[in-house]
Protein backbone atom coordinates (compact mmCIF):
# COMPACT_ATOMS: atom_id res chain seq x y z
CA UNK A 1 0.00 0.00 0.00
CA UNK A 2 1.38 3.37 -0.92
CA UNK A 3 1.38 6.32 1.39
CA UNK A 4 -1.92 8.19 1.36
CA UNK A 5 -1.47 11.79 0.26
CA UNK A 6 -3.91 14.59 0.93
CA UNK A 7 -3.34 16.64 -2.18
CA UNK A 8 -5.15 19.70 -0.90
CA UNK A 9 -2.46 20.06 1.76
CA UNK A 10 0.49 19.68 -0.61
CA UNK A 11 2.48 22.39 -2.45
CA UNK A 12 2.57 19.85 -5.31
CA UNK A 13 -1.19 20.18 -5.85
CA UNK A 14 -1.05 23.98 -5.75
CA UNK A 15 1.69 23.99 -8.37
CA UNK A 16 -0.37 21.79 -10.71
CA UNK A 17 -3.39 24.04 -10.21
CA UNK A 18 -1.28 27.11 -11.00
CA UNK A 19 0.05 25.48 -14.19
CA UNK A 20 -3.48 24.76 -15.41
CA UNK A 21 -4.84 28.18 -14.48
CA UNK A 22 -2.00 29.97 -16.25
CA UNK A 23 -2.35 27.73 -19.30
CA UNK A 24 -6.08 28.47 -19.49
CA UNK A 25 -5.45 32.19 -19.25
CA UNK A 26 -2.79 32.03 -21.99
CA UNK A 27 -5.16 30.05 -24.23
CA UNK A 28 -7.99 32.54 -23.77
CA UNK A 29 -5.68 35.49 -24.31
CA UNK A 30 -4.30 33.85 -27.45
CA UNK A 31 -7.80 33.37 -28.90
CA UNK A 32 -8.69 36.99 -28.19
CA UNK A 33 -5.41 38.29 -29.63
CA UNK A 34 -5.79 36.23 -32.80
CA UNK A 35 -9.41 37.34 -33.27
CA UNK A 36 -8.78 41.05 -32.76
CA UNK A 37 -5.70 40.97 -34.99
CA UNK A 38 -7.64 39.15 -37.72
CA UNK A 39 -10.45 41.73 -37.61
CA UNK A 40 -7.94 44.60 -37.92
CA UNK A 41 -6.26 42.90 -40.89
CA UNK A 42 -9.64 42.32 -42.55
CA UNK A 43 -10.43 46.01 -42.07
CA UNK A 44 -7.08 46.93 -43.61
CA UNK A 45 -7.72 44.79 -46.69
CA UNK A 46 -11.23 46.19 -47.10
CA UNK A 47 -9.93 49.76 -47.08
CA UNK A 48 -7.16 48.89 -49.52
CA UNK A 49 -9.54 47.05 -51.84
CA UNK A 50 -12.48 49.44 -51.87
CA UNK A 51 -10.80 52.83 -51.83
CA UNK A 52 -7.06 52.40 -52.36
CA UNK A 53 -6.37 54.18 -49.09
CA UNK A 54 -8.59 57.17 -49.85
CA UNK A 55 -10.85 58.64 -47.21
CA UNK A 56 -14.04 57.81 -49.09
CA UNK A 57 -14.94 54.69 -51.03
CA UNK A 58 -16.85 54.62 -54.29
CA UNK A 59 -18.32 51.12 -54.03
CA UNK A 60 -17.82 50.25 -50.38
CA UNK A 61 -21.40 49.26 -49.55
CA UNK A 62 -21.49 46.67 -52.34
CA UNK A 63 -18.16 45.18 -51.28
CA UNK A 64 -19.27 44.94 -47.63
CA UNK A 65 -22.52 43.24 -48.61
CA UNK A 66 -20.87 40.62 -50.82
CA UNK A 67 -18.07 39.99 -48.32
CA UNK A 68 -20.62 39.45 -45.55
CA UNK A 69 -22.45 36.83 -47.62
CA UNK A 70 -19.25 34.99 -48.53
CA UNK A 71 -17.76 34.95 -45.01
CA UNK A 72 -21.04 33.89 -43.41
CA UNK A 73 -21.32 30.99 -45.86
CA UNK A 74 -17.76 29.83 -45.12
CA UNK A 75 -17.33 30.69 -41.43
CA UNK A 76 -20.81 31.01 -39.90
CA UNK A 77 -22.04 33.76 -37.60
CA UNK A 78 -20.13 36.90 -36.73
CA UNK A 79 -19.79 38.38 -40.22
CA UNK A 80 -22.91 40.49 -40.66
CA UNK A 81 -22.69 43.65 -42.73
CA UNK A 82 -22.61 45.64 -39.50
CA UNK A 83 -19.63 43.67 -38.21
CA UNK A 84 -17.81 43.97 -41.54
CA UNK A 85 -18.24 47.75 -41.25
CA UNK A 86 -16.83 47.52 -37.70
CA UNK A 87 -13.71 45.78 -39.07
CA UNK A 88 -13.23 48.63 -41.52
CA UNK A 89 -13.79 51.22 -38.80
CA UNK A 90 -11.33 49.36 -36.56
CA UNK A 91 -8.53 49.79 -39.08
CA UNK A 92 -9.33 53.45 -39.76
CA UNK A 93 -9.52 54.37 -36.05
CA UNK A 94 -6.47 52.32 -34.99
CA UNK A 95 -4.06 52.56 -37.93
CA UNK A 96 -1.08 52.01 -35.57
CA UNK A 97 -2.52 48.75 -34.19
CA UNK A 98 0.51 46.67 -35.24
CA UNK A 99 2.95 49.16 -33.71
CA UNK A 100 1.08 49.33 -30.40
CA UNK A 101 0.32 45.62 -30.35
CA UNK A 102 1.30 45.16 -26.68
CA UNK A 103 -1.37 47.62 -25.54
CA UNK A 104 -4.05 46.78 -28.09
CA UNK A 105 -3.83 43.00 -27.62
CA UNK A 106 -5.01 43.30 -24.01
CA UNK A 107 -8.49 44.42 -25.05
CA UNK A 108 -11.37 42.32 -26.33
CA UNK A 109 -13.46 42.98 -29.42
CA UNK A 110 -16.27 44.19 -27.14
CA UNK A 111 -13.89 46.83 -25.76
CA UNK A 112 -13.14 48.05 -29.25
CA UNK A 113 -16.79 48.32 -30.24
CA UNK A 114 -17.25 50.70 -27.30
CA UNK A 115 -14.15 52.69 -28.29
CA UNK A 116 -15.60 53.19 -31.78
CA UNK A 117 -18.20 55.46 -30.13
CA UNK A 118 -15.52 57.90 -28.94
CA UNK A 119 -15.07 60.52 -31.66
CA UNK A 120 -12.38 62.52 -29.83
CA UNK A 121 -9.08 60.85 -30.79
CA UNK A 122 -7.30 62.00 -27.60
CA UNK A 123 -10.08 60.64 -25.40
CA UNK A 124 -10.10 57.39 -27.37
CA UNK A 125 -6.34 57.01 -26.95
CA UNK A 126 -6.66 57.63 -23.21
CA UNK A 127 -9.47 55.09 -22.77
CA UNK A 128 -7.55 52.52 -24.81
CA UNK A 129 -4.38 52.94 -22.74
CA UNK A 130 -6.17 52.92 -19.38
CA UNK A 131 -8.46 50.01 -20.25
CA UNK A 132 -5.41 47.96 -21.21
CA UNK A 133 -3.07 48.90 -18.34
CA UNK A 134 -5.75 48.90 -15.61
CA UNK A 135 -7.55 45.80 -16.93
CA UNK A 136 -10.91 47.55 -17.22
CA UNK A 137 -13.86 45.27 -17.86
CA UNK A 138 -16.19 46.05 -20.76
CA UNK A 139 -18.73 47.32 -18.23
CA UNK A 140 -16.14 49.60 -16.63
CA UNK A 141 -15.11 51.03 -19.99
CA UNK A 142 -18.75 51.55 -20.97
CA UNK A 143 -19.47 53.37 -17.72
CA UNK A 144 -16.41 55.59 -18.00
CA UNK A 145 -17.16 56.59 -21.58
CA UNK A 146 -20.82 57.25 -20.76
CA UNK A 147 -19.97 59.39 -17.72
CA UNK A 148 -17.34 61.47 -19.57
CA UNK A 149 -14.61 60.19 -17.25
CA UNK A 150 -11.74 61.52 -19.39
CA UNK A 151 -13.25 64.99 -19.75
CA UNK A 152 -14.01 65.19 -16.03
CA UNK A 153 -10.43 64.28 -15.18
CA UNK A 154 -9.12 67.07 -17.40
CA UNK A 155 -11.41 69.67 -15.89
CA UNK A 156 -11.14 68.62 -12.25
CA UNK A 157 -8.86 70.29 -9.71
CA UNK A 158 -8.91 67.05 -7.68
CA UNK A 159 -8.62 64.19 -10.22
CA UNK A 160 -7.67 61.73 -7.48
CA UNK A 161 -11.21 61.86 -6.08
CA UNK A 162 -12.69 61.11 -9.49
CA UNK A 163 -10.34 58.14 -9.92
CA UNK A 164 -11.19 56.78 -6.48
CA UNK A 165 -14.92 57.10 -7.16
CA UNK A 166 -14.54 55.21 -10.45
CA UNK A 167 -12.55 52.40 -8.80
CA UNK A 168 -15.16 52.00 -6.07
CA UNK A 169 -18.00 51.62 -8.56
CA UNK A 170 -16.29 49.24 -10.98
CA UNK A 171 -14.64 45.86 -10.84
CA UNK A 172 -11.52 44.55 -12.47
CA UNK A 173 -11.42 42.63 -15.73
CA UNK A 174 -10.76 38.89 -15.57
CA UNK A 175 -9.18 37.55 -18.79
CA UNK A 176 -10.75 34.10 -18.40
CA UNK A 177 -14.19 35.68 -18.88
CA UNK A 178 -13.27 36.48 -22.48
CA UNK A 179 -14.09 32.93 -23.54
CA UNK A 180 -17.74 33.53 -22.58
CA UNK A 181 -17.93 36.54 -24.87
CA UNK A 182 -20.32 35.87 -27.79
CA UNK A 183 -17.86 37.42 -30.23
CA UNK A 184 -15.16 34.95 -29.19
CA UNK A 185 -17.58 32.02 -29.45
CA UNK A 186 -18.65 33.12 -32.94
CA UNK A 187 -15.01 33.46 -33.99
CA UNK A 188 -14.38 29.88 -32.85
CA UNK A 189 -17.62 28.83 -34.61
CA UNK A 190 -19.10 27.54 -31.33
CA UNK A 191 -22.76 27.89 -30.26
CA UNK A 192 -23.15 31.39 -28.81
CA UNK A 193 -25.14 30.08 -25.86
CA UNK A 194 -22.37 27.55 -25.06
CA UNK A 195 -21.32 29.26 -21.84
CA UNK A 196 -24.66 30.65 -20.80
CA UNK A 197 -26.48 27.59 -19.43
CA UNK A 198 -29.55 28.48 -17.33
CA UNK A 199 -30.11 27.13 -13.85
CA UNK A 200 -31.58 23.62 -13.79
CA UNK A 201 -35.10 24.75 -13.00
CA UNK A 202 -35.12 27.41 -15.70
CA UNK A 203 -33.88 24.83 -18.21
CA UNK A 204 -36.62 22.40 -17.19
CA UNK A 205 -39.25 25.12 -17.55
CA UNK A 206 -37.94 26.16 -20.95
CA UNK A 207 -38.01 22.55 -22.14
CA UNK A 208 -41.59 22.14 -20.95
CA UNK A 209 -42.97 25.41 -22.32
CA UNK A 210 -41.37 24.71 -25.69
CA UNK A 211 -43.14 21.34 -25.85
CA UNK A 212 -46.38 22.73 -24.40
CA UNK A 213 -46.77 25.45 -27.03
CA UNK A 214 -45.91 23.17 -29.93
CA UNK A 215 -48.50 20.64 -28.74
CA UNK A 216 -51.25 23.28 -28.61
CA UNK A 217 -51.68 22.96 -32.36
CA UNK A 218 -52.47 26.66 -32.76
CA UNK A 219 -49.91 27.74 -35.31
CA UNK A 220 -46.73 27.73 -33.24
CA UNK A 221 -43.45 27.04 -35.05
CA UNK A 222 -40.26 26.84 -32.99
CA UNK A 223 -37.52 29.29 -33.97
CA UNK A 224 -34.74 29.14 -31.38
CA UNK A 225 -33.91 29.00 -27.68
CA UNK A 226 -31.38 31.25 -25.98
CA UNK A 227 -31.43 33.32 -29.17
CA UNK A 228 -28.70 35.92 -29.38
CA UNK A 229 -29.97 39.37 -30.35
CA UNK A 230 -27.18 41.85 -30.91
CA UNK A 231 -27.43 45.63 -30.82
CA UNK A 232 -24.66 48.16 -31.37
CA UNK A 233 -23.86 48.28 -27.65
CA UNK A 234 -24.90 44.96 -26.09
CA UNK A 235 -25.81 41.29 -26.56
CA UNK A 236 -29.08 39.81 -25.28
CA UNK A 237 -30.33 36.23 -24.99
CA UNK A 238 -34.04 35.48 -25.31
CA UNK A 239 -35.11 32.24 -23.65
CA UNK A 240 -37.58 31.03 -26.31
CA UNK A 241 -38.61 32.36 -29.71
CA UNK A 242 -41.56 31.08 -31.75
CA UNK A 243 -43.32 32.23 -34.88
CA UNK A 244 -47.09 31.87 -35.01
CA UNK A 245 -48.10 31.52 -38.65
CA UNK A 246 -51.79 32.01 -37.87
CA UNK A 247 -51.19 35.32 -36.14
CA UNK A 248 -48.26 36.14 -38.45
CA UNK A 249 -46.07 37.32 -35.58
CA UNK A 250 -43.10 36.34 -33.46
CA UNK A 251 -43.75 35.22 -29.87
CA UNK A 252 -40.85 35.61 -27.46
CA UNK A 253 -40.81 34.12 -23.97
CA UNK A 254 -38.70 35.01 -20.94
CA UNK A 255 -38.66 32.71 -17.91
CA UNK A 256 -37.55 33.87 -14.45
CA UNK A 257 -37.27 31.76 -11.32
CA UNK A 258 -37.92 34.79 -9.18
CA UNK A 259 -40.73 37.13 -8.21
CA UNK A 260 -42.32 39.44 -10.73
CA UNK A 261 -40.47 42.75 -10.81
CA UNK A 262 -40.62 46.04 -12.70
CA UNK A 263 -37.14 45.25 -14.04
CA UNK A 264 -38.30 41.94 -15.52
CA UNK A 265 -41.36 43.58 -17.11
CA UNK A 266 -39.22 46.39 -18.49
CA UNK A 267 -36.75 43.87 -19.91
CA UNK A 268 -39.54 41.99 -21.69
CA UNK A 269 -40.97 45.19 -23.19
CA UNK A 270 -37.48 46.16 -24.33
CA UNK A 271 -37.02 42.74 -25.97
CA UNK A 272 -40.37 43.12 -27.77
CA UNK A 273 -39.47 46.56 -29.15
CA UNK A 274 -35.98 45.39 -30.04
CA UNK A 275 -37.33 42.30 -31.81
CA UNK A 276 -39.76 44.41 -33.81
CA UNK A 277 -36.88 46.65 -34.90
CA UNK A 278 -34.36 43.93 -35.74
CA UNK A 279 -36.27 40.76 -36.65
CA UNK A 280 -39.83 41.61 -37.70
CA UNK A 281 -40.40 41.19 -41.42
CA UNK A 282 -42.62 43.21 -43.71
CA UNK A 283 -46.21 41.98 -43.34
CA UNK A 284 -45.66 40.58 -39.83
CA UNK A 285 -47.89 41.68 -36.98
CA UNK A 286 -46.31 43.16 -33.82
CA UNK A 287 -44.23 40.80 -31.70
CA UNK A 288 -45.86 39.35 -28.59
CA UNK A 289 -43.85 38.87 -25.40
CA UNK A 290 -44.67 36.48 -22.55
CA UNK A 291 -43.04 36.76 -19.12
CA UNK A 292 -43.25 33.70 -16.86
CA UNK A 293 -42.15 34.14 -13.26
CA UNK A 294 -41.95 30.90 -11.33
CA UNK A 295 -40.68 31.70 -7.85
CA UNK A 296 -41.13 29.37 -4.88
CA UNK A 297 -44.44 30.75 -3.68
CA UNK A 298 -46.21 32.01 -6.76
CA UNK A 299 -46.45 31.57 -10.51
CA UNK A 300 -47.28 34.59 -12.67
CA UNK A 301 -47.72 34.79 -16.42
CA UNK A 302 -47.88 38.18 -18.08
CA UNK A 303 -48.21 39.24 -21.71
CA UNK A 304 -46.57 42.36 -23.05
CA UNK A 305 -48.90 45.19 -24.05
CA UNK A 306 -49.75 44.89 -27.73
CA UNK A 307 -49.56 48.35 -29.28
CA UNK A 308 -51.24 49.63 -26.11
CA UNK A 309 -54.44 47.89 -27.20
CA UNK A 310 -55.70 45.33 -24.69
CA UNK A 311 -58.97 45.05 -26.59
CA UNK A 312 -57.25 43.97 -29.81
CA UNK A 313 -55.10 41.54 -27.89
CA UNK A 314 -58.06 39.93 -26.12
CA UNK A 315 -60.26 39.69 -29.21
CA UNK A 316 -57.73 38.36 -31.71
CA UNK A 317 -54.53 37.11 -30.13
CA UNK A 318 -55.95 35.08 -27.25
CA UNK A 319 -57.83 33.00 -29.80
CA UNK A 320 -54.51 31.36 -30.63
CA UNK A 321 -52.35 32.04 -27.57
CA UNK A 322 -52.75 30.18 -24.27
CA UNK A 323 -54.33 32.20 -21.49
CA UNK A 324 -52.31 33.38 -18.52
CA UNK A 325 -54.15 30.80 -16.40
CA UNK A 326 -53.14 27.95 -18.74
CA UNK A 327 -49.52 29.08 -18.67
CA UNK A 328 -49.56 29.34 -14.88
CA UNK A 329 -51.01 25.85 -14.57
CA UNK A 330 -48.37 24.41 -16.89
CA UNK A 331 -45.53 26.09 -15.02
CA UNK A 332 -46.92 24.84 -11.69
CA UNK A 333 -47.16 21.32 -13.12
CA UNK A 334 -43.54 21.40 -14.26
CA UNK A 335 -42.37 22.82 -10.92
CA UNK A 336 -44.05 19.91 -9.15
CA UNK A 337 -42.42 17.37 -11.48
CA UNK A 338 -39.05 19.04 -10.99
CA UNK A 339 -39.42 18.94 -7.21
CA UNK A 340 -40.41 15.26 -7.32
CA UNK A 341 -37.27 14.46 -9.30
CA UNK A 342 -35.15 16.30 -6.76
CA UNK A 343 -36.82 14.38 -3.93
CA UNK A 344 -36.21 11.08 -5.73
CA UNK A 345 -32.57 12.00 -6.14
CA UNK A 346 -32.22 12.78 -2.45
CA UNK A 347 -33.82 9.43 -1.55
CA UNK A 348 -31.40 7.55 -3.81
CA UNK A 349 -28.44 9.26 -2.11
CA UNK A 350 -29.75 8.16 1.28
Amino acid sequence: MGKEIKLNDQPFFNEIRTILSEAKQRAVTAVNTAMVQAYWMIGQRIVEEEQEGKEKATYGSYLVKELSKALTADFGKGFSERNIKYFRQFYLMFPDFEIGHTVYAQLSWSHYKLLFRVSDSKARAYYTQEASESHWSVRTLDRNISTQYYQRLLQSTAPQKIQEEMQEKTKGFQPQHLIKNPSVLEFLNLPTHFSYTEKELEKALIDDIQTFLLELGKGFAFVERQQLVRTETADFYIDLVFYNYLLKCFVIIEIKTEKMSHQAIGQLDMYVRMYDDLKRNEGDNPTVGILLCADTDQTIAKYSVLNNSQQLFASKYLTYLPSEEELQAEIDRQKQIFQERLDEGDQEKE
